[in-house]
């Protein structure tokens, strides 16, 4: 499951982020120290998880920004962060899994690589940005090894489940926007941006980019509680507004702060 996002957890209020840790009056930090929340937002008190998912190309990473923007013109603390990455640990993982070092070794040397990479950035930013009652979104997450590694690279769900068992437990999201586009369109928006720089994903063919959009849409089919599908082939204000329809409907938002006017 490759990334998007092209640097590690920040704050997001619609304004350059500082650097990873580094706090910003208002906004939220990439840091965190806090425990493990209930898999619903009833098991805690205030923060909030949402993860984008869907294939190469989806607008993940623009999308992602616009709605931290958005939360944070609300007053909300936002943390952005991605997979594989987001920690100190994770991001030299990240590394390894994207230049294809771990490929030869096959599908479950790679999935493993992400549990123990997703470990460190749940240990280190997610969980404790959710004690403190910050609202984390990530650029991928667990969907992402299940259709990557699961569908895609034909491990066992068996193995799959003991992995995430392991290493997610009870931090799973409250909410999940898949953003759908066919895999034809995103890999030429991927090529269009990353031109000959593609990670070991982007290489991949047509065929694997069709088994991971149909194995994100069963993920969506299968918890419709959790999962929003976001048809990505429209324009991207578009897009934008149907994730903020779709986070008013299913999460309580704070209300919207007043300018202040002057005389």
């Amino acid at each position: 499951m490759p990334p998007r996002p092209s640097s590690p957890p920040r704050r997001a209020a619609g304004k350059p982020a500082p650097e990873a840790g580094v706090p910003a009056a208002g906004k939220a930090t990439g840091k965190a120290t806090g425990p493990v929340f209930g898999g619903a937002a009833a098991a805690r008190a205030h923060g909030r998880f949402i993860t984008f998912e869907g294939g190469e190309g989806a607008g993940k990473s623009t999308q992602l920004r616009r709605l931290a923007e958005k939360l944070a013109e609300r007053g909300v603390d936002v943390v952005t962060t991605r997979e594989p990455g987001g920690s100190p640990g994770a991001e030299i993982i990240r590394h390894v899994l994207l230049s294809g070092a771990a490929k030869p070794f096959g599908s479950f040397a790679e999935a493993a690589l992400f549990a123990a990479a997703r470990a460190d950035h749940l240990a280190v930013t997610i969980r404790p940005a959710l004690e403190r009652g910050a609202w984390v979104i990530c650029d991928r997450f667990a969907d992402s090894t299940r259709a990557y590694q699961g569908a895609a690279g034909n491990l066992d769900p068996a193995l799959l489940d003991a992995l995430e068992a392991a290493t997610v437990g009870d931090t799973r999201p409250d909410l999940t926007l898949l953003l759908d586009i066919p895999a034809e369109e995103g890999l030429a928006r991927a090529a269009a941006r990353s031109g000959t720089g593609a990670d070991r994903f982007e290489r991949e063919g047509l065929t694997f980019h069709r088994q991971l959009r149909d194995a994100f849409l069963a993920i969506a089919a299968r918890e419709p509680a959790r999962c929003v599908v976001i048809d990505g082939r429209d324009e991207p204000d578009v897009v934008t507004k149907a994730i903020w329809q779709a986070v008013s409907k299913r999460l309580p938002l704070p209300r919207a702060r007043r300018r202040s006017s002057r005389a």
